[in-house]
């Protein structure tokens, strides 16, 4: 098998030529570019280039979001109007819940449920918020929180595909998977999980560009917002093991930890039963809506009998949270010692992008917390990790069809049921498996490199900084003989890999 040659593999992305998905759809209009055809790097000095294109598509698609949350900015939720028309947002809900509109600060007036970084920015926001309000009686104070975050929290997007689009300058149509998901119109705003993301993003491309302490910082600032950002540093310490770069990894953790602390501290000393807020919830917390606990309790029969001793284990496990987190911890832990195993013993090193997003998702899978928005945190990661559009798009229509149907239970808590419990489980199973097949899909595609469609623009890792084109250390290859793991032959990580024929997911 020949490699292409340099010029082959620095050539840019084409999804019509590339991508069999892309290439299915595109004989609708002609199919792909000729070979006369004048090509998209050919065009210099237009303004539409294909970076301001996806820009733009994300923009339209971010105020498609926006129209489709409207009829909830008045806070006049009548006649359950937030669950009837999709529009639910826990930023005007806690606008009120968390006494923002009172003018009580997070933390110090408040306990606030998130960690320090989302609490910090909801009072940064909300109290200006408050106090125009107290100037001006007559406006509406949740309505204007709710479009202030809206318009931040849609800049923050803006700028997370921006990094995405100079993380792969040669694969630009990439970010158009999110910039045109309909993930980011239907969940964009219900928390602020964008601010977590692009605190991540932007951690990503700081490692990327070789900048650990920059990177550590970021990612200790995003993990100060959402925990999960810190869980890249798992991916990366398994990598730089791999590659012998180990000090730039120690750099970016102790850098990470302590920009954690020096947000933490502050609340934590002064504050710190409000602070404990979000650790004491995260580990009282029963089995929620749409985790496989749930699913796993509503298919064993016995979860809503009520008869005392005539429980299943997954009704026990809820019945008794410290047994179930120890076993959603253990599983997930599990999990993450399968993907380092993974990364060791690979033929090639793996990308960050992918083992990151393994990471994430068996924390999701395990996790008895699963709230509609955390697919956007998976979302930038699968773009970076594997960018092929079909399997992104089944994966889509089972995260649409799970937010209908949670919408539609929301409606059937008061006592009226609209959808039969089992299809809620359905389509909470169908997030669960399409989650679990590009799992599977990744770990295939690390365990034969060559059909990493990244790698066919890239010699290696363009996300790795000083991992990309890192040599193995001298005990891989031994530890993959006496192992006898032998998947392919191992190649090296400074010559591209040939592309294999283009699948269609």
């Amino acid at each position: 098998m020949s490699a292409p040659s340099s010029e082959e593999t620095d050539r840019p992305d084409l999804p019509a030529e590339s991508d069999g998905f892309v290439r299915g759809l595109s004989q609708a209009i002609g199919g792909p570019l000729g070979e006369h055809a004048v090509r998209p790097e050919a065009r210099r000095g237009r303004f539409w280039t294909v970076p301001r294109i996806v820009l733009g598509l994300l923009c339209l698609t971010l105020a498609l979001s926006w129209v489709q949350k409207s009829p909830c900015q008045d806070g006049d939720w009548q006649k359950n109007v937030q669950y009837t028309r999709f529009c639910y947002t826990d930023v005007l809900a806690l606008y009120y819940a968390e006494g923002l509109n009172e003018g009580k600060v997070p933390y110090k007036d408040h306990p606030v449920e998130y960690p320090v970084v989302t609490g910090y920015f909801m009072g940064a926001l909300g109290l200006p918020v408050h106090a125009l309000g107290e100037k001006y009686p007559q406006i509406n104070q949740g309505k204007w929180f709710y479009n202030v975050n809206a318009l931040v929290l849609s800049a923050l997007a803006v700028a997370s595909v921006a990094m995405i689009l100079a993380l792969r300058r040669r694969r630009p149509w990439d970010a158009a998977i999110f910039a045109l998901s309909p993930i980011v119109l239907v969940t964009a705003t219900v928390n602020w999980d964008f601010l977590a993301i692009g605190l991540a993003v932007f951690g990503l491309y700081a490692w990327a560009r070789r900048w650990p302490v920059a990177a550590g910082l970021l990612l200790g600032l995003g993990g100060a917002a959402k925990l999960w950002p810190l869980f890249i540093l798992g991916p990366l310490f398994v990598l730089a093991v791999r590659a012998k770069r180990m000090p730039q990894f120690w750099t970016a953790t102790a850098t990470a930890v302590a920009a954690w602390l020096i947000v933490n501290i502050p609340v934590a000393v002064l504050y710190r039963d409000s602070w404990m807020r979000f650790f004491d919830l995260n580990r009282e917390r029963p089995v929620d809506w749409g985790t496989s606990w749930y699913i796993g309790r509503y298919l064993d029969t016995k979860w809503n009998t009520g008869v005392a001793g005539d429980q299943g284990p997954f009704q026990w496990l809820s019945d008794h949270v410290p047994v179930l987190n120890n076993v959603s911890y253990g599983l997930t832990g599990l999990a993450c010692l399968g993907v380092a195993a993974l990364c060791l013993l690979a033929p090639r090193k793996p990308r960050l992008a992918q083992l990151a997003f393994l990471v994430v998702a068996a924390f999701l899978i395990f996790s008895k917390v699963w709230s509609q928005q955390y697919v956007l945190w998976l979302l930038p990661l699968i773009v970076l990790a594997r960018p092929r559009w079909g399997a992104i798009i089944a994966w889509t229509v089972a995260e649409i069809g799970y937010f209908a149907a949670f919408y539609a239970e929301l409606l059937g808590a008061g006592g009226k049921p609209v959808i039969p419990e089992g299809t809620f489980v359905l389509a909470s199973s169908l997030r669960l498996i399409t989650v679990a097949i590009l799992c599977g899909l990744v770990i295939r595609e690390i365990w034969r490199p060559e059909l990493d469609v990244v790698r066919h623009n890239y010699r290696d890792d363009p996300d790795g900084g000083v991992l990309d084109g890192a040599p193995d250390a001298g005990w891989i290859e031994p530890l993959r003989r006496r192992l006898r793991v032998t998947p392919r032959p191992a190649v090296d990580d400074s010559a591209p890999v040939a592309p294999p024929p283009t699948p269609v997911a």
